[in-house]
């Protein structure tokens, strides 16, 4: 009997293996539009490299069925039009998103066109230069970023590594963090990142999550006239719509946070796909928990929310309801044993209590005519940022520096995308109405202050491109306007601000690009609501901030999946705000926990960044991808003196990048990330300054450039295992941050001289405290689709 027993579990367990590893099949979905976003009716569509594939139907619709899950390249063409590849989609056997294409006509005869992935790799007409679009299975699959859209912008080319590579600040070829403007779906996003710098933008963690990602683009160098304030970059989400016709979702589980993501159709018929979509997600952290096991003072504390609603009015109108918050609290603990290093972390740790909510709806109308589109935006964003240091943080008493600030924007963004034969004519105008409030205290610089500003912003652009010589010659005029009713400019035509921009095929697989361009960014809130003790708005004289783009490059195309590209940038700065307590430009602020911007400025500073970039980008190909960058550049700013132009601290010189990965079978898949920055000036402390003020740590900036850090090296890895079953998917990745177990450079840092209890010795002294030794930091990730 106990024999039968066994032969009939073991019989048992042989169906439940067969049950779950038998081969499923699953399908891959999506539309195939025009620009204008017409259905492309008969388009074809397949998977590269199998003999899968679809056509599209009346209403552009395809599905390509009995698709065994794995990676693939999904490739769509159609007669006149430029067919288009969407590299390394991952189809699963639950939760893989719809593929949405949108064709770009081309201007040859229809008789001379040949269907082909001639020039995949390719960037906007109107910004051919220094942009980089990442799919969301990139970003994914990015090692070390814990699913940080942010993070990963983070290792594209140009950009550097926050000091002590833990902050998401976005240091764009010598640029400061705030010099990037950031938008979701055509909706200005000002904070993208949990306890984010005011002023500035970085943090340690952002918040857009990646299961809403379609695509993210940056550019560094060169940006469309429809973007107001970006000085060096602009960082382009766009959303995918959710599941139109089943509801589904995933639960994502990694190191620090959980985060649950739903989708699917509302109000569907029977046998149809819905016209009305909703994504939605919440995500929490419990790096709290982690950090008090294991001793650390720090308890950042963390939730967000993100969703999105699409809804077609009809054929030609798309309503869209977007919104994204956090909410944000990072406190100290003191830890159970002395430790210096620990204890000097606490006594100088802010307390930080944070909100952020940006809502927006979107209306998408396109014409009858078949000769363009609107898109119109009305967003409002709000941060509430409760910005606390204390003498004894303990006890939370003895506030020295508290910010209690509350900022409002309400924006009404309209944009005109109109094509008269092969021109194509983008215009719009965008208007605010923003609202600041503050009250600061501020013992170290004797100042204290409430403040309460509210004023209109608008602004108005244009923009032509067309393609000459059978399209061999791509030429972008453009230009935009900013004024507000606040600071003291005369006119909209004081912010005039042209660009330019070329890219010509001299040669089969060969592309000279070249652009020209200026561009304006108003002053923080932090600075134009900044008030003396005598109530006195002193900086609202503050000119806008202006810089000036010249770049040329040269690129060519090994394949259709691989190219490399060498540019030369130079960027020139002028009126940029120059801080009067510590004459010093603010470029060399803002990628702390501080408070950027609330003091008193003049906007007299110069600046200039320059210097050259490879790329070389391999998109999937033989089971390979990667992509590999360097760049050299210099970083110079100046004070009160205009003529002595000093490094900044973002000027590590040398900047090198990796990401790649390989693909086996089975849905096994190894990627690797490698960071390179040279050595980065830092600015001193004043030791005499600081004791007198500790805990406040106070930097001697007359010493800016005379002392930098070590290289900041860091390769991180990471292996994902994919199962496909019948009613769901299930991903397991391993991180390895750190690998090589390199000591991450970081300034100095100072505590009080204490005895082995953590009592102080008397008289008072500051000790240096020994920087910790580069860790391996191993992680585990589950994600599951359903």
């Amino acid at each position: 009997m106990q024999i039968r027993s066994k032969n009939i579990l073991t019989v048992l367990l042989m169906l439940l293996g067969s049950a779950l590893y038998a081969q499923v099949t699953t399908s891959v979905f999506g539309r195939v539009e025009d620009e204008l976003g017409e259905p492309l009716i008969g388009a074809s569509v397949f998977l590269e490299g199998t003999l899968l594939g679809a056509q599209t139907d009346f209403e552009g619709r395809y599905e390509i069925v009995d698709v065994p899950p794995g990676s693939y390249n999904l490739v769509a063409s159609y007669l006149g039009f430029k067919s288009q590849t969407k590299f390394n989609i991952i189809i699963r056997s639950k939760g893989t998103p719809a593929y949405t294409f949108i064709l770009e006509a081309t201007s040859e005869q229809l008789e001379e066109v040949v269907v082909s992935n001639e020039n995949v790799i390719s960037r906007p007409r109107e910004t051919p230069l220094s942009t980089q679009t990442l799919s969301a299975v990139e970003i994914a699959t990015y090692p070390g970023s814990n699913n940080d859209v942010v993070q990963v912008a983070q290792t594209l080319p140009g950009v550097s590594p926050s000091i002590g590579g833990f902050r998401n600040d976005l240091i764009i070829r010598g640029g400061a963090p705030n010099e990037t403007v950031y938008y979701l779906d055509g909706m200005e996003i000002p904070n993208i990142n949990h306890f984010s710098t005011q002023g500035s933008a970085g943090g340690p963690v952002g918040m857009i999550n990646v299961s809403f990602i379609e695509n993210v683009t940056l550019s560094t160098s060169a940006f469309n006239a429809r973007y107001d304030n970006p000085l060096s970059g602009a960082l382009q989400f766009q959303q995918r719509r959710g599941n139109s016709r089943n509801f589904a979702g995933n639960f994502r589980v990694s190191a620090s946070e959980a985060a649950l993501t739903l989708e699917g159709p509302l109000f569907k018929k029977d046998g149809e796909t819905s016209k009305t979509t909703f994504l939605a997600s919440v995500r929490r952290s419990y790096l709290q928990f982690l950090f008090q096991v294991i001793g650390l003072p720090f308890r950042p504390d963390y939730w967000d929310y993100q969703f999105k609603v699409d809804h077609e009015l009809d054929e030609y109108n798309t309503i869209t309801l977007m919104g994204l918050g956090s909410i944000d609290d990072f406190t100290a603990s003191p830890p159970d044993e002395f430790d210096p290093e620990q204890q000097a972390q606490l006594e100088q740790a802010p307390f930080i209590e944070q909100r952020t909510n940006t809502i927006g709806v979107s209306w998408r109308n396109r014409f009858k005519s078949g000769k363009g589109y609107m898109l119109t935006t009305l967003s409002n964003n709000t941060l509430v940022n409760n910005f606390t240091r204390y003498e004894n943080p303990v006890d939370e008493t003895g506030v020295l520096f508290n910010n209690d600030a509350t900022e409002s924007e309400t924006k009404l963004r309209y944009e005109l995308t109109q094509f008269f034969g092969e021109w194509k004519v983008s215009s719009g105008a965008n208007v605010q109405y923003s609202d600041y409030s503050n009250a600061t205290i501020d013992i170290v610089n004797n100042a204290a202050f409430i403040t309460e500003i509210d004023f209109a912003k608008y602004g108005l652009f244009a923009n032509l491109t067309r393609s000459f010589l059978d399209e061999t010659l791509d030429l972008s005029f453009g230009f935009r306007m900013d004024d507000d009713t606040f600071t003291t400019r005369e006119s909209l035509l004081s912010t005039f601000s042209p660009r330019v921009s070329a890219s010509y095929e001299f040669s089969q697989d060969w592309r000279v690009n070249a652009s020209m361009g200026r561009y304006y960014k108003i002053p923080p809130y932090t600075i134009l609501g900044f008030r003396n003790n005598e109530g006195a708005l002193i900086n609202q004289d503050a000119d806008y901030t202006r810089s000036d783009h010249f770049v040329l490059g040269l690129q060519h195309y090994f394949s259709p999946a691989s190219s490399i590209s060498l540019e030369g940038f130079y960027k020139r700065y002028s009126d940029y705000p120059v801080s009067v307590r510590d004459r010093v430009s603010l470029a060399n602020k803002g990628g702390g926990f501080e408070v950027l911007g609330s003091e008193p400025i003049e906007t007299i500073g110069k600046g200039r960044s320059y210097g050259a970039e490879l790329l070389f980008q391999q998109k999937l190909s033989n089971n390979f991808y990667g992509i590999f960058s360097y760049t050299w550049f210099y970083s110079e700013f100046t004070g009160f003196d205009a003529e002595r132009y000093l490094p900044s601290v973002w000027d590590s010189r040398h900047l090198i990048s990796f990401v790649g990965g390989y693909k086996f079978g089975r849905n096994w898949e190894f990627s690797a990330r490698y960071r390179f920055a040279g050595r980065t000036p830092f600015v001193p402390a004043d030791l005499e300054a600081t004791l007198e003020n500790y805990p406040e740590v106070i930097l001697d900036y007359s010493r800016l450039g005379e002392e930098k850090l070590d290289i900041f090296s860091q390769l991180d890895v990471r292996l994902d295992k994919k199962w496909n079953f019948r009613n769901f998917a299930f991903d397991v990745f391993i991180e390895f941050q750190n690998v090589l177990s390199q000591d991450i450079p970081s300034p100095p840092e100072y505590g009080l001289n204490r005895d082995i209890t953590g009592a102080i010795i008397e008289p008072r002294s500051l000790v240096e405290i020994p920087p910790g030794e580069g860790q391996f930091i191993p992680s585990l990730g589950i994600v599951i689709d359903f």
